[in-house]
């Protein structure tokens, strides 16, 4: 009955959490890829994509639904993403031999570290494969059918096609079913459509998937953080790591699951390379660490289950669950998360009109965006790693190139405004947007809101 009442409660927090949270200038891309792939372009072969291709794809039908409200939709759709990763988490550590209250308190602990409610509040590509990871853990925590081989390998080959990071727990999960020689063939087939529709949309556009997949990623921070250096460095990482993980009960869970000798079996495995997958990047942020989290807090609900934490464990806990709730609840009560975007969006739509495509560093502000500029600010940045050819060729936009592309294709109006502080961006960068509108004799429109500016021809 605890469970029954608690869960339903959570999913309406998470909701609410994903209206209120301030916006983002990461959620960028995911709504401006999501609203083209509705219109039927595919990503890479049509427009700039950095990551693995599922999430527009599975949030194409979403946006077609949603029209105007497509940025909260797929908030809404993330949040509830979100809490399956945490109902997922009770009920693979039910199946692998915690109690309730062990296997509650465990998801509770999940749901209270910040790396997951900043993850499912936002409209990016982070809910998705964690809700498949624990999806796939409640599958390997069950009895040894054969749905229970097939959906590891659906599931977990699905979230690394959602998010690049996620291959390494697949990749793990498939060597621990060959090891234990556990329905590794099912889990094969099962691995294959995602494998499958990744390979296809390579295959029309090799070196656009190439690019958005890895060589954006690997080569994009370096030149980024060019003028700060020490962001990339070990110390900034050790540091950012004990920050994240520290917003939670995470560091918690993992003294609990060594201290209830809980590091045995397939969960040890997929924590372990959660955690490196989390490190490789550069630099490390806190959604990075998502994939640890789901078989770390299993872990925790089956140590809890054989060693009950004591009280100094249960002191220490509160303060742990207080700083990851913090930055949620501050959210919560300042609001004007999603509603004054929405706001913002609605006065954007009526200056705009029938234009035709904008081009902005904010596309999700936007119900047409140029898909020249799909990748919000990111691919705008790029200073040396491409040649003007290959920007051109990428379907993208640089400053560098700005006036070669609008001479030989303009859009039909410019936003400026979405890209700054405010939305945990950089002030100035789409001032090279409006600069080219200036000189190229176009008019700024009256548009109600003190942040953004609109121009056209």
């Amino acid at each position: 009955m605890r469970v029954r009442l608690i869960l339903p409660l959570l999913l309406v927090a998470f909701l609410a959490l994903a209206m209120a949270r301030p916006i983002d200038h990461d959620e960028s891309q995911y709504v401006a890829a999501a609203v083209l792939s509705a219109k039927g372009l595919l990503p890479y072969r049509d427009y700039a994509y950095l990551q693995t291709p599922l999430q527009p794809l599975l949030m194409a039908p979403i946006a077609a639904l949603a029209g105007a409200w497509v940025w909260p939709a797929l908030r809404l759709v993330n949040a509830l993403l979100g809490w399956l990763a945490v109902v997922g988490v009770y009920v693979a550590a039910r199946r692998s031999g915690a109690g309730e209250r062990a296997a509650l308190i465990a998801a509770l602990g999940l749901a209270a570290c910040d790396i997951l409610l900043f993850s499912a509040a936002m409209a990016r590509n982070d809910a998705l494969p964690a809700a498949l990871l624990a999806g796939a853990m409640v599958a390997m925590a069950g009895r040894p059918t054969r749905g229970n081989g097939v959906l590891p390998g659906l599931l977990l080959s699905g979230a690394a096609a959602a998010k690049i990071s996620y291959a390494l727990p697949a990749a793990a999960v498939g060597l621990w079913m060959l090891w234990r020689r556990k329905q590794v063939g099912w889990a094969a087939v099962g691995a294959l459509l995602p494998v499958v529709l990744v390979a296809w949309l390579c295959w029309l556009a090799s070196a656009d998937a190439l690019f958005g997949v890895l060589t954006f990623p690997a080569k994009a921070p370096a030149e980024f953080y060019a003028d700060r250096p020490w962001k990339l460095s070990l110390a900034a990482k050790a540091v950012d790591t004990l920050k994240f993980l520290a917003l939670g009960p995470a560091l918690l869970a993992v003294v609990a699951a060594w201290r209830g000798r809980a590091l045995a079996g397939p969960w040890s495995w997929l924590a372990l390379v959660g955690v490196v997958a989390a490190l490789l990047p550069e630099p490390t942020w806190r959604q990075y660490w998502l994939p640890a989290l789901p078989p770390l807090f299993v872990m925790a609900a089956l140590a809890i289950e054989r060693r009950p934490p004591n009280r100094a464990m249960r002191l220490a806990a509160i303060p742990f669950v207080v700083a990851g709730l913090a930055p949620s609840f501050v959210a919560l009560v300042t609001g004007g998360g999603m509603i004054a975007a929405m706001w913002e969006r609605a006065a954007i739509g009526e200056a705009i009109g029938a234009r035709g495509t904008v081009a902005t560093l904010s596309p999700q502000f936007v119900a047409d965006p140029d898909p020249r500029f799909a990748a919000g600010p990111f691919a705008f940045r790029i200073r040396r790693f491409l040649s003007p050819e290959d920007e051109a060729a990428r379907r993208i936009v640089t400053p560098r190139t700005l006036a070669a592309q609008f001479a030989a294709r303009p859009p039909g109006a410019i936003l400026i405004g979405g890209e700054g502080k405010w939305t945990s961006g950089t002030d100035g960068a789409d001032a090279p947007l409006e600069a080219w509108a200036r000189s190229n004799g176009w008019r700024r429109v009256p548009l109600a809101s003190r942040r953004f500016r609109l121009w056209v021809p």
